[in-house]
Parts: C-alpha cells; sequence; structure tokens
C-alpha cells in the first residue's frame, strides 16, 4: 500500500524503537491498571506532531487519512479509527517529562551520526542564542485580567457551596464592555475608572468568600492567593500577574522594533556551527541574563550528543558568563584584528538565527499551547527534534530522488538520445 523508499518509511526503519521502551519502561506501573499505549505510537505521534505543526485534535484526524504516518508509529495494517484519545498524548507528555524529551532529541542527533549527516568534528563548535517562546494567551490587560479573576473566583466558589452576597456577573461584563470602548475612544480617564470599579469588586469577591470559607479547598486557596496578587500588584512590580490560567507568564523585553514586549519564557538553543543541528533547547524561567544559561546549556548539549564542545560562539549577551570548560568566543560587532580561521567560525554564529526562525514559525514554538512550566520546556526540546527531524527527511527524499533519476536514465531507450545529440 505504501513505498518503502519514502522518506518517512526509511526515517521509520532507522528508529530505534527499542530503546524508548528502555527509556520509559520506569513511567509506567506494572502492578495495576490499564496497560499503557505502545511507546512506539506515542513517540511517533510527538514526532509528527511537531514536524508538521499540528495540534492533537488535527494530528489524529488527519493520521487517520494518512498511511505513511500510520507505517511510521508501527501499524502494519491500516486503521479507521484514531488509535488513542488527544487527551492521551497530554498525559503521556506529563509522564516523561523534560528528561523523556530530551531522549527523543538525542535520537535524531544519533540518527544524524549514524547517517553520516554529524560528523564528530561538528560536535566540537556550537552556537548559542536565546529566543522567547510565547504562551498562547491574550495580549493582559487590567481590566480583563481583573473581570477574569473575578469569574474564575466565584465559579469555584460556587462549586464548594459558598453563598456569595453578590456575583457581579451582569455589572463586570457591563463595566468591560465600557472601559474597552473608552480605551479605544482615547477617553482614558473613564476607562481608568472602570477599571478602579472592577478592581473594587474583585477585591470585595475575595474578602466575601474569605469570610464565608474558612478552609477551603487547594485549588480555591490558589485562586484567592492568586487574586490577591493581582489586587497588590503596581506597574513597576517584578513577578506580575499577566494571565489567569498562565500565571507563570512573564513580560520579557527583547528590543524588537516590530514586538516591543512578549509575554512567554526564555529559551536557550544550540546548534552546531557547521550543519546547523540542534543539539540543545532549554526553557528558562525567571528571565535570566543570558550569560547566566550558558553552563546549563553546554551541559545539556553534552548530555544529549554525548560529545563535550570545544568552542561555543554567541554574541555580546553573553559576555561574562564565566564558563571555563569551554572556550566561549562572544562575537564583537568588528571582527578586525582576528585570525581568519577565528573570523569565519564567529561569522558563522549568526548561521543560529534562521534556524530559530525556523524553529518558531514550522515548528510550534511561535505559540506555545502546552500548559504550565513543563509544557514550556517539553515544548522547547520537541521543537528542536522536529526541526533535525525535517534534514533528516530531506536527506533522505535527495538520496530518493537521485536513485530514481539514475534508474529512469538507465531504462531509457537509447535511439531517441543517440538522434537528438
Amino acid at each position: 500500500m505504501i513505498n518503502l523508499r519514502h522518506p518517512l518509511a526509511r526515517l521509520a526503519e532507522q528508529v530505534k524503537w527499542e530503546r524508548f521502551d528502555e527509556v520509559f519502561e520506569p513511567t509506567f506501573c506494572a502492578d495495576n491498571g490499564r496497560a499503557g499505549c505502545p511507546t512506539r505510537l506515542m513517540v511517533g505521534l510527538h514526532y509528527l506532531k511537531h514536524l508538521y505543526d499540528l495540534g492533537d485534535e488535527a494530528l489524529l484526524e488527519q493520521w487517520v487519512e494518512n498511511p505513511y504516518w500510520q507505517y511510521f508509529c508501527g501499524l502494519k495494517h491500516f486503521q479507521h479509527e484514531m488509535p488513542v484519545h488527544p487527551s492521551s498524548l497530554t498525559r503521556w507528555r506529563q509522564r516523561f517529562g523534560e528528561a523523556g524529551a530530551e531522549k527523543l532529541l538525542e535520537e535524531t542527533i544519533r540518527l544524524g551520526v549514524e547517517t553520516g549527516k554529524i560528523r564528530a568534528c561538528h560536535l566540537e563548535r556550537v552556537n548559542v542564542d536565546t529566543t522567547v517562546q510565547e504562551k498562547n494567551i491574550r495580549f493582559p490587560t487590567d481590566a480583563r485580567l481583573l473581570n477574569r479573576m473575578r469569574e474564575q473566583v466565584v465559579r469555584e466558589a460556587e462549586a464548594e457551596g459558598v453563598a456569595l452576597r453578590q456575583n457581579y456577573r451582569r455589572v463586570g461584563r457591563k463595566l468591560l464592555m465600557k472601559q474597552s470602548r473608552y480605551a479605544h475612544a482615547r477617553q482614558v480617564r473613564r476607562a481608568e475608572a472602570c477599571t478602579r470599579r472592577l478592581k473594587t469588586i474583585l477585591g470585595r469577591v475575595v474578602r466575601d468568600v474569605g469570610r464565608k470559607l474558612q478552609e477551603p479547598s487547594a485549588k480555591l486557596a490558589g485562586s484567592l492567593e492568586l487574586a490577591r496578587r493581582l489586587l497588590n500588584q503596581k506597574r513597576g512590580d517584578t513577578g506580575k500577574v499577566y494571565s489567569i490560567h498562565e500565571p507563570q507568564v512573564e513580560c520579557i523585553c527583547k528590543g524588537k522594533a516590530h514586538r516591543r514586549y512578549e509575554f512567554g519564557c526564555k529559551v536557550s538553543v544550540a546548534s552546531t556551527s557547521r550543519g546547523n543541528w540542534v543539539v540543545g533547547a532549554q526553557a528558562w524561567h525567571g528571565n535570566p541574563y543570558d550569560g547566566h544559561t550558558l553552563g546549563k546549556a553546554l551541559e545539556q548539549v553534552q548530555r544529549i550528543s554525548k560529545a563535550q564542545p570545544k568552542e561555543a560562539f554567541c554574541d555580546l549577551g553573553y559576555r561574562g558568563h564565566g564558563i571555563t570548560a569551554v572556550k566561549v568566543h562572544v562575537v564583537p560587532r568588528k571582527l578586525r584584528g582576528l585570525p581568519p580561521s577565528l573570523k569565519r567560525w564567529m561569522k558563522r554564529r549568526a548561521a543560529i538565527e534562521p534556524v530559530i526562525g525556523h524553529i518558531k514559525s514550522d515548528h510550534r514554538m511561535e505559540r506555545n499551547r502546552l500548559k504550565g512550566v513543563l509544557g514550556d520546556q517539553i515544548n522547547a526540546i520537541l521543537c528542536g527534534a522536529a526541526f533535525n527531524l525535517k534534514k533528516l527527511l530531506r536527506a533522505f527524499l535527495s538520496l530518493f530522488g537521485n536513485l530514481w533519476q539514475l534508474a529512469f536514465r538507465l531504462t531509457l531507450p537509447l535511439e531517441p538520445l543517440l538522434q537528438s545529440a
């Protein structure tokens, strides 16, 4: 039914799927409970998800229609139904965590080495840079955050049987609409008055719940604590709340002219200077200084590639890194007076910029839709794995195309060729 010389079919034969069974075996219970889904199926689905930039539901819908995807995931016969529910992918990601995601990235590096696309000399020099992985949230405004926080507290309090004095559903919705219209019309004082009114309403609801429920559940207690943070935060504070369902989101300013502020987390990406293979990706919370992330980034490169890099090339944001185990070159603005060989490698540092661009636009790093801090870590690593997989598929495709052209030429009749000559 399928062509076994197809790049995806050839890639499926090269991956050592049994290694994933050994790695993920401790994460599943062997004493009781239902048997887990096949490891090859779940790993293959996550590879395809980030390789083709699809959500969980869209991935499974197209998996039913694509026999090559089913063969890649280990099936021998064509299936007409979804293999798992989309929520199973979420639970499986939570099981293997960041360490399991690194194993998926490590396998792509091993494939590149075994196929000859990555040589030992390629792993000696790496380029390191940081970018922002934006979270899939709306642009934060004070009025919308206050109203959304009130809705969440009211919903959870009523679920626990608390009889509130007033829930402010209609009042809050009307105030939010008025604030948006005043802000659009540049009537700043009226818009600020609506925001202050929404803040007062949220404070009333929080105090009402605190009086009537002395020992709230863990879920409601977390919402009340988040509401108090939102009420007490000021304009210049650090650690502000920018999203109700993703409170760990940070506001990061990278100096971009087209996008001044980005809401998400910082991600460190490491790629080989030759070949542009992604050998490391880490999500960082707390908006750390770039130089302080370099040590952990190089440790991850060694852990994934099984080789110690000798040189690392970074931009000026990594000054003061304090790394001594690896020779770190901070590329200056002007390259005059440097040896020609070193100057050539420093110019190659800019090659990581298009790598980051492709990872963000093609492999789901532009808008991270996975929940929580763990979702940030897993998404960053799987995006790097998908970038390497695409390079491997292109390599198999070019090899298949060259062989097909050679076979086609050998089967052509010679008389038309001689006449044309």
